[in-house]
């Protein structure tokens, strides 16, 4: 009877969204009009998103807006989003490494497109876009690191909250400075920023009382580790050889732990055994199990 329910049980909208690449958290049910919006991001344009896929599996996400500390303009947030959907599509990717170029990381948004974007419903607007793109990015079948060199302001420190882990070289710093803007985090980054850290971590740094420099960022334990380089090309290599250790193995295999892991993070506990279930028939004796099992589990190595 139970396996009769559970081969028949319905998938919930939050397991679907996990399920099937492309489907984004607002639509025109919730006033939100992707056209439009983008649009209006077009009419700012200004450095780029740069990805470079390795035959390793790691992809290198680059912002590169240098003369704006690799700020967001309307134009990048458009190309963000083009590249979270490649890397959907991806399917020999197993890792990726989120940096800014020029030993920045990111200073949020462009403040030409905040100012002509300054009503609260192009806000709002502006909000659900990126939530959707940054939440599309944060359940991408690929470890991610965000390589925190120089400065990530505000949006730019909400982005990664939406990798998996994060590193910092020694000088580099994480603000949310977006109380002194008069505002909230808007990309998701407080509701990532409680998952990561916990709410009353979260309160000090959201309200500037904790200051983000590597050493305090490691002790709270919002980065895993402080890189020894600060170099912009020692720091990459670093963070490459860092994120190996977690992309050993066959692409699918990477690919379905880490949709089973954002299914345990996001679902409820019956939905989430259920979806890791699902998961296992795409792996369950397939090419690396069968290959596994002839070697006779002899993993202590």
């Amino acid at each position: 009877m139970a396996t009769s329910l559970l081969k028949t049980s319905p998938l919930s909208v939050r397991t679907k969204l996990l399920h099937q690449t492309g489907l984004s958290l607002y639509n025109t049910s919730h006033g939100f009009y992707e056209e439009e919006v983008k649009k209006k991001l077009q009419q700012f344009p200004g450095g780029t998103v740069d990805l470079q896929k390795e035959d390793s599996g790691i992809g290198i996400l680059t912002l590169n807006n240098p003369s704006k500390m690799n700020a967001f303009s309307g134009v990048m947030m458009l190309q963000l989003l083009e590249k979270v959907i490649e890397l959907e599509n991806w399917t020999e990717g197993k890792g990726l490494i989120v940096r800014g170029a020029k030993n920045n990381f990111c200073s949020g948004s462009d403040l030409n497109a905040v100012k002509a974007l300054a009503t609260p419903e192009d806000g709002m607007a502006l909000c659900m876009f990126m939530q959707n793109t940054l939440t599309r990015f944060m359940r991408l079948p690929l470890i991610s690191v965000a390589l925190v060199q120089g400065w990530a302001l505000g949006g730019g420190a909400e982005f990664t909250t939406a990798c998996d882990f994060r590193l910092m070289t020694p000088e580099s710093k994480i603000r949310f400075v977006h109380k002194e803007m008069g505002i909230i985090p808007s990309w998701g980054g407080t509701t990532r920023l409680v998952e990561i850290i916990g709410s009353r971590q979260a309160l000090k740094v959201l309200s500037g009382a904790l200051k983000l420099d590597s050493k305090n960022a490691l002790n709270i334990g919002m980065v895993e580790e402080v890189l020894q380089s600060s170099d912009e090309a020692k720091s990459l290599e670093e963070a490459q050889e860092w994120l190996r250790q977690f992309i050993q193995g066959p692409p699918e295999v990477i690919r379905a732990l880490k949709k089973s892991v954002s299914s345990g993070r996001e679902l409820y506990l019956e939905e989430a055994l259920q979806n890791e279930r699902d998961l296992l028939g795409t792996v369950w004796g397939g090419p690396a199990n069968l290959e596994a099992i002839a070697k006779k589990g002899k993993f202590n190595k």
